[in-house]
């Protein structure tokens, strides 16, 4: 059975990159829908695809979370599972594409789920603000080299992630970027975009550049309209493929599903430690060798 990737808008569902990339399921919000249409909405998804890895950011409004998981409990469904991610909005756009590009690949639910939290720490996410006074939800300060901790009416880049940095870009200062091939995908809102497409490219060595559509809650989420927002990942879906069968592969000690990790994205148990997983193995392999135990048990 396939498996659906699900987003909360329309604008996390970039354009795709290759001509294999499916599309996303995008959920109509509560204000649209009543519970019944929406219980129905994703049952016939999940119906018909399998499985449902719905993602959505951290700042999306608390009715949307809500019905997501009450619909979940309703349908009493251990085949949808609900990622938030932290990423700024573009950022979570690509992680949301990575996920369309590998859903066509031979992972199994469970692992393709988990893979969320690899895939984001490999993403390259910021923005280049007119100015940084009012940002809020990255904790970064500049250094003291550079006269103050935030910069007031003066143009800045910052990094969300994976480690949190900022720098006026008129000092000649630049963000720490990626050691591996990548792709900048950006969105220009009322700033231009050359320093990014510029500098920012050439100094970590992008291999393309992708232009998109400003996310509907990307000034929101920067505090400014006067912005261009970017992220930077890898874009070769052979590449991503690597990068999560290499991972150890387990299995989840509650539903049962293939993960890797330390949680499963399905019912977000976390990987049991190490000596209790072997002693569950042990016991499991002590009852197979005994004839009559499997039936004695129960």
């Amino acid at each position: 059975m396939s498996i659906a990737i699900a987003v909360t808008s329309a604008d996390l569902v970039l354009p795709p990159t290759d001509p294999h990339t499916p599309g996303a399921h995008v959920l109509t919000p509560p204000a649209q829908q009543d519970f019944p249409a929406a219980l129905d909405e994703l049952g016939r998804v999940l119906d018909q695809h399998g499985y449902l890895i719905a993602v959505y950011p951290t700042t999306t409004p608390l009715p949307t979370v809500q019905r997501l998981h009450a619909i979940r409990a309703v349908l009493e469904s251990d085949r949808m599972a609900l990622l938030p991610s932290a990423l700024p909005p573009l950022g979570t756009a690509v992680l949301i594409r990575q996920l369309r590009q590998l859903s066509v690949c031979d992972f199994s639910p469970g692992v393709l789920g988990a893979s969320a939290r690899l895939l984001a720490h490999y993403i390259y996410a910021g923005a280049l603000l007119h100015s940084g006074s009012r940002l809020a939800k990255v904790p970064v300060t500049l250094p003291a080299a550079q006269e103050g901790p935030r910069p007031s009416g003066r143009p800045c880049a910052v990094l969300a992630g994976p480690t949190p940095q900022l720098v006026r870009t008129d000092g000649g200062a630049t963000l720490a970027g990626p050691q591996f091939s990548t792709a900048l995908t950006y969105a220009v809102g009322s700033l231009g975009s050359e320093w990014v497409t510029g500098t920012l490219a050439r100094r970590w060595q992008v291999q393309a550049l992708h232009p998109v559509e400003l996310p509907g809650e990307s000034s929101s989420w920067w505090a400014t309209g006067k912005l261009v927002e970017f992220a930077a990942a890898v874009p070769d879906v052979s590449l991503l493929y690597q990068m999560v069968s290499s991972m150890r592969q387990e299995a989840c000690h509650w539903c049962g599903l293939t993960l890797i990790g330390d949680r499963c994205a399905f019912c977000s148990s976390p990987l049991l430690p190490m000596e209790q997983r072997q002693k569950a193995l042990t016991a499991s392999s002590r009852r197979a060798l005994v004839p009559g135990a499997a039936g004695a048990a129960g």
